[in-house]
């Protein structure tokens, strides 16, 4: 089986994006594919972080990949900080990368500017997210858009290592699912829909109650046409509630404009808030039974293990090659 490797940031609530973009790609990889699924803790320490809402966020996204359907007994679900590896193989690939790479990447550059003190690990950190991937040797990683310049950079620093050291990283592919989508802001379609945008009206979070679900969605942005159609050009807010509609019922884009046909977007909302506010509540129900059971913390031991066992032969051959001497 090949072997795939993905992370989600535990800053801010998990959104419906989220899962329609990556969870429900990963529930079905897991099936066919040898799977690690990271909590990735020490990215998010990248901005300053309150140490309590750190804490819960953690263990909210990681009772919310169980809760989608990802089976421990199939993939590896674990901190990013309890696998020590990371950090180590994160130090190593900062001196194979170049400031000038690290000052182009995109998230640097956004999540910079403005800013009178920038901290170190916000430059540094595409390095340690090349280290996620190249110490478990992974051969697919699912990626939007807007992570493949990262993708590009662990290639790179792949290809340099092997080029210095000898042959010992594979290249990482991309995995770009047909099945999957980029979830816009439901109040500016221009923007990915993000758990950091500090407008709540402009997301749905896993853990919204279905009042506040059916809320959001009928504020959500639309146009002054009053016609349900698939046109992200011209339509792009309502391109992408019809996009969230047409994931969550399992139905064509089509179909979902037949429906509608000749009706303005008050029935439309109506029936997407309901669709959404049913979807997400066994989701819900399963995530409030997974954080009461305590079962959590015996999923993310066995996947830490699990993980810490593969990280650290690759990290050994890596430390070898470049002329570390090892324990005996």
């Amino acid at each position: 089986m090949k072997r795939v490797l993905s992370g989600i940031q535990p800053s801010g609530q998990l959104t419906i994006g989220n899962y329609i973009g990556a969870m429900q790609n990963f529930v079905k990889l897991q099936h066919d594919h040898e799977c690690f699924f990271m909590i990735v803790d020490l990215h998010a320490i990248t901005v300053p972080q309150d140490p309590a809402a750190l804490r819960e966020q953690s263990e909210q996204v990681a009772a919310l990949y169980l809760a989608a359907g990802i089976d421990p007994s199939k993939a590896s679900i674990f901190l990013q900080s309890h696998v020590p590896q990371h950090a180590e193989l994160g130090w190593l690939m900062t001196t194979i990368a170049n400031m000038g790479e690290l000052e182009r990447m995109t998230q640097f550059k956004e999540k910079s500017a403005g800013k009178e003190s920038i901290p170190a690990g916000l430059f540094v950190y595409p390095a340690l997210m090349a280290a996620d991937i190249l110490v478990y040797n992974a051969e697919l990683i699912p990626v939007g858009d807007d992570q493949k310049q990262h993708l590009e950079l662990t290639r790179d620093l792949a290809n340099r290592f092997n080029h210095r050291y000898g042959d010992t990283f594979q290249m990482p592919e991309p995995y770009m699912p047909e099945v999957g989508a980029r979830i816009m802001s439901l109040d500016d379609a221009s923007k990915k829909m993000s758990k950091s945008n500090p407008n709540a009206g402009s997301y749905i979070a896993l853990l919204d109650d279905p009042a506040i679900v059916r809320k959001k969605i009928s504020r959500a942005k639309t146009d002054s046409e009053a016609l349900v159609k698939f046109d992200p050009e011209n339509k792009p807010e309502v391109s992408n509630l019809l996009g969230i509609y047409s994931h969550i019922a399992g139905l064509s884009v089509a179909e979902i404009e037949a429906k509608y046909e000749g009706q303005m977007y008050g029935p439309f909302k109506k029936d997407l808030a309901e669709l959404v506010a049913n979807f997400l509540e066994p989701l819900q129900a399963r995530y409030r039974e997974v954080r009461q059971s305590g079962e959590l913390y015996d999923v993310l031991k066995q996947g830490a293990e699990r993980a810490q066992e593969v990280a650290q032969l690759k990290l050994d051959d890596v430390k070898k090659r470049m002329g570390f001497v090892m324990p005996r």
